[in-house]
Formats: C-alpha cells, sequence, structure tokens
C-alpha cells in the first residue's frame, strides 16, 4: 500500500504516548558486553504500541469511531490496547496460524476477533474489506508512515541514554515497520555511522532477497518459528531506506531464534518470542558483521507468541 505523506512533513503530536520509555540494560551475552533496548517491557509487551498508539490516536483526532487491523497477534494486541484507551472498538484479523491462547489475550482487551485465511497476507485482505465501512480506520501492522514515527521515538530515547552514537543497532525485520522508524531515528539525530543489522529467519528473508534483486519480491510461502516475522512481502518503503542509511542484512536459523529466547531467559529473566529472539543470535553467535564492534544495542522487541511451555521445550532441545 503506498501512502503519499512526503517524509518530512511534521506529524501532530499525541496528548498522551500510549508507550512508556523502556530502560537500556547494559548486561553480557555469550562473552560479549551488550546493551539491550527493552521493547518487551512495553504496556502492550512489544514495540508495536509505539506507532500503533500514535496511528490509533491519529485515525480518532480525524474522525475514526472504529478500528480494524490484521495481525500475526502482536500489532492485533496493541491495537487492541490503543483501542480500549481510546474507547475505540476494534476487530482483530488473524489467520489460522495464530494460537488459539493469542487470540484469547486480544478478547481480553474487549477487541473482536476474527480468524481468516492462512497467513497474514490472507487476514490483511480481509481487514482491508471490513474498513471500507464509514468511520473505521485500516492499522496496518507495519506499512504507514505514522507507524514508522512512532517507532522512531525509540531511537530518540536511544539519544538520552546513550553517550555516543553506538556502533550498530541489531534489529529484528518482518515487514519493516520497527527497521524504518530505527532508520528515520537515526537520519533525525544524525546518527549516519551507525551499523544497523536487520535479522530475518531463513524462511522468511524477504528484505534480503528483495535487496539482493533490487527491488521488493514476493515470497511465495514464508514459515518460520518466528511467525511474526513471515510475511510475504516488506514494505515498499525499506529498499529506498536502506540505500540512504547501508543496512546489512542476516538470516538465522528457527534452532537460533528459539535458543536466542532461552539464553535471554536464563541471562535476564526476560520471556520473548523467537521473533524478537532473531535478534539476539548474532550476538550469541558472534556474526561477522559485529567483529571488532565494543558498542552494541540490540532492540528487544518483545512478543507474545511464546509460553513458558515453549521456553521449557526449547531448553530440553539445546542441552
Amino acid at each position: 500500500m503506498n501512502y503519499a505523506l512526503p517524509r518530512e512533513q511534521p506529524l501532530e503530536s499525541p496528548l498522551v504516548p500510549l508507550h512508556v520509555r523502556t530502560p537500556l540494560m547494559r548486561t553480557e551475552l555469550a562473552g560479549r558486553a551488550v546493551r539491550l533496548k527493552l521493547e518487551n517491557l512495553q504496556p502492550a509487551r512489544s514495540f508495536k504500541i509505539r506507532g500503533v498508539g500514535r496511528l490509533c490516536q491519529h485515525e480518532q483526532a480525524h474522525g475514526a469511531h472504529a478500528l480494524v487491523c490484521s495481525s500475526a497477534g502482536n500489532a492485533g494486541y496493541a491495537v487492541a490496547w490503543a483501542g480500549r484507551e481510546l474507547g475505540l472498538p476494534v476487530t482483530v484479523v488473524l489467520p489460522e496460524t495464530s494460537t488459539p491462547w493469542m487470540r484469547d489475550r486480544i478478547r481480553a482487551l474487549d477487541a473482536n476477533v476474527v480468524v481468516h485465511g492462512e497467513v497474514w497476507d490472507d487476514a490483511n485482505q480481509h481487514a482491508l474489506a471490513l474498513a471500507r465501512e464509514p468511520g473505521v480506520a485500516y492499522i496496518p501492522p507495519f506499512d504507514h508512515p505514522v507507524l514508522w514515527e512512532g517507532h522512531a521515538s525509540l531511537v530518540d530515547e536511544l539519544a538520552g541514554q546513550c553517550q555516543r552514537a553506538p556502533e550498530a543497532i541489531v534489529v529484528a525485520v518482518g515487514g519493516g515497520g520497527l527497521l524504518l522508524g530505527v532508520l528515520q531515528g537515526l537520519k533525525r539525530h544524525g546518527w549516519h555511522d551507525t551499523r544497523v543489522l536487520a535479522v530475518e529467519p531463513q524462511g522468511a528473508a524477504g528484505l534480503a532477497a528483495s535487496l539482493n534483486r533490487g527491488e521488493v519480491i514476493e515470497l511465495s510461502a514464508p514459515q518460520s518459528v518466528a511467525t511474526s516475522l513471515c510475511v510475504r512481502q516488506v514494505s515498499a518503503a525499506l529498499l529506498p531506506a536502506c540505500r540512504e542509511h547501508p543496512v546489512t542484512p542476516v538470516q538465522v536459523s528457527d534452532e537460533a531464534c528459539r535458543q536466542a529466547c532461552v539464553a535471554l531467559a536464563e541471562s535476564v529473566g526476560m520471556v520473548v518470542e523467537p521473533a524478537c529472539g532473531a535478534a539476539l543470535v548474532p550476538l550469541l553467535e558472534d556474526h561477522p558483521a559485529l567483529a571488532g564492534l565494543r558498542d552494541v544495542v540490540v532492540v528487544v522487541c518483545g512478543g507474545q507468541v511464546v509460553t513458558l511451555d515453549d521456553l521449557a521445550a526449547w531448553s530440553r532441545q539445546g542441552t
């Protein structure tokens, strides 16, 4: 979907942001000192509330009286959270691959849950159809400039938490909304030399394939344990953004994503899903793109598509 909002046009600020300022934690993973931007501590348990909250407030200010979104889980939860805070009814369309307990979590926020299609892209088409009703605003999970502006607030916070620009920022990539926000924030603060590692599962590496071809390509069947990162194609805005600021695509295995979740739970006592674990893998595997770097920030994007039983099973697999 193409949006005609100029990149330099300022967006109105929401009266009260729905996201919170998250800590930047110093820790050590696999013998490497690292700083973790803990987006898993957002009230909606992932970074999604930054952009989603801003866009929901934007749509309400422009007359929307209901919200509809499509999601693999986390964006839907964030829209449901925002809708409850703003007093707007919400419909979340989830694909059949979504778990029953994730559907229940979203329903617990008083949202209407519709299950449609095999993958997110199918659910998205249904959400777009529902949003044709007058007064109903469509909230995409990753592809909208207001979302990116909201996600850029993460870098605004880093600018106040870091004495200098980090040497690298590591980000997990699905559709690309978080990455676009990070790149926008880096540009705003003049952090032109900060390397960006864009991490994708091997079975859903749409950005890497698109950068290799020089055009956005559509994956026929993206598949990974990191279900939140499985989309058929990334945002069209990603390629030009990656030309402005060098981005290194990194592909990781599903097993590595699982074990990264276990490592984070064991090291700092925090539970995240494999889509978030993906961003930790380059550190745990000492990826060549990080060679010689001492000041690395990893965005712990959070996510709820995980249970304690999952972590226990993954831990056993890794022994």
